[in-house]
């Protein structure tokens, strides 16, 4: 190395995730943020300076492509499926190339070339369904279905499958198998490993089976660089490397904050809502229907999905709305629990006559009947009206305050405040989301 240039290097902390050669986050590369590898030099779009397409001939079809997009994004574009495991298209996840489960051919290159990190240039010629990228994507799920616990390999729905006492998959449904369907791969002819990681099922909102885990690091840039949590890594080397939490802690131990971001990007049921499964790790419910609507809590308006099943909400995805783009917190993604709560009330109760209030008195929320009986909404709403009335009345208009709901919409805070101010008299409110 030069002396000019060894001079230059000095001081320069090594490349590592989120970071590109310039030491900013996420560079312009496509590969640039991969945890030491410099990025190569990007061969030139040899587009004009006013951002015309770049021609490219894609199975046969002369197409332009977009100045910056993969060959992926391109074929996705034009309705092409190109198997992928280690990439993500949701917003923020940057490719990675590293499960090779994408490999396509281009003429005249010796290699085949992941097409989730390669760009098209002026004139390239690519095929996508080429028999040696087809095959060169069947070895590699081959490969990784020999250390995958064991699914029935019989045709049906996952309902079926799971009915099976062979069926040790955690997630019959998981990306990684309907590829695998898709591509006709149902067995492998390679040794699975000597021993598996034993689950974790430490955390209360999510579970840890990493004897499914292919390594494709998708996990790790959801918690790094899309949630920026940084709790996720890998460790060890070698045959020996493995998803860790922290210092290889107990995922319930660590300090995951839970929003569940790895558990959406998870390819394979490595990472999967423990409200799914059963204690056998296995998958129990499968949407039949989903619902799009937002968030419940905060006023930050996250757009999510429910998967629902029945009547019942099995889980809830991040979508991909303008406030989140597809990421949610704690709450909107797991804290839906109380929908189907026992102790939830359908109905308004009403204080019987003769049960009196008492500081220390308890009540039963699983049984309130000693207390309390059901009325109507309308008998509920008169005794309301009638008691804020009576204290109002007593004490003068500041004897009274309003804490409003974050479950409520925004006309609902509006017309809460507007009771407040206008039926209570005073401007005592407030809500609880600024607490939270």
């Amino acid at each position: 190395m030069a002396e000019g240039e060894s001079g230059k290097r000095q001081g320069v902390a090594p490349l590592g995730y989120g970071h590109d050669g310039k030491g900013a986050a996420l560079g312009d590369a496509v590969n640039e943020g991969r945890v030491h590898v410099a990025p190569p030099p990007q061969a030139p779009d040899r587009a004009t300076d006013d951002g015309a397409p770049i021609r490219v001939t894609l199975d046969g079809r002369a197409v332009d492509a977009q100045r910056g997009e993969t060959i992926w994004q391109l074929a996705k574009r034009h309705g092409l499926d190109i198997p992928h495991l280690c990439y993500s298209p949701a917003p923020g996840y940057r490719p990675d190339g590293n499960c090779r489960a994408c490999m396509v051919e281009i003429a005249g290159e010796r290699v085949l070339a992941a097409s989730c990190i390669r760009r098209p240039i002026e004139g390239m010629d690519v095929t996508t369904g080429s028999e040696r990228a087809k095959a060169a994507r069947r070895m590699v799920f081959e490969l990784l279905l020999a250390d995958q616990p064991a699914r029935d390999t019989g045709t049906g729905s996952p309902q079926k499958m799971r009915s099976r006492k062979e069926n040790r998959a955690h997630d019959p449904a998981a990306s990684f198998w309907r590829w695998a369907d898709r591509m006709g791969v149902a067995t492998s002819r390679f040794a699975p490993r000597a021993a598996s990681p034993a689950p974790d099922r430490s955390h209360p909102a999510m579970a840890v089976n990493l004897d499914a885990c292919i390594h494709c690091n998708l996990c790790v840039r959801a918690c790094r660089e899309v949630q920026v949590n940084d709790v996720i890594g890998m460790a060890g080397r070698g045959h020996a490397e493995k998803i860790v939490f922290d210092f290889d802690d107990p995922m319930g131990r660590s300090t995951c904050v839970a929003c569940g971001e790895c558990v959406q990007a998870c390819p394979t049921g490595a990472l999967m809502p423990a409200s799914l499964l059963d204690a056998d790790n296995r998958r129990t419910g499968y949407p039949d229907r989903t619902v799009d609507s937002v968030c419940p809590y905060c006023g930050v308006g996250c757009q999510l999905t429910y998967h629902i099943k029945g009547d019942r909400l099995l889980y809830v995805s991040g979508k991909n709305g303008p406030a989140n783009e597809n990421r949610l917190c704690v709450k909107g993604r797991f804290g839906f629990d109380y929908v189907h709560h026992a102790h939830r009330l359908t109905r308004p109760l009403i204080r019987k006559e003769g049960v009196g209030k008492y500081a220390d008195d308890v009540v039963d929320p699983g049984h309130p009947w000693t207390h309390f009986r059901e009325a109507s909404w309308e008998e509920a709403l008169d005794r309301a009206a009638a008691g804020l009335k009576a204290a109002r009345e007593k004490h003068g208009d500041r004897a009274l305050a309003g804490f409003g709901s974050a479950k409520c919409s925004n006309e609902e805070a509006y017309l809460f405040q507007k009771l407040v101010r206008t039926g209570f008299g005073n401007n005592n409110v407030d809500h609880c989301t600024r607490l939270c």
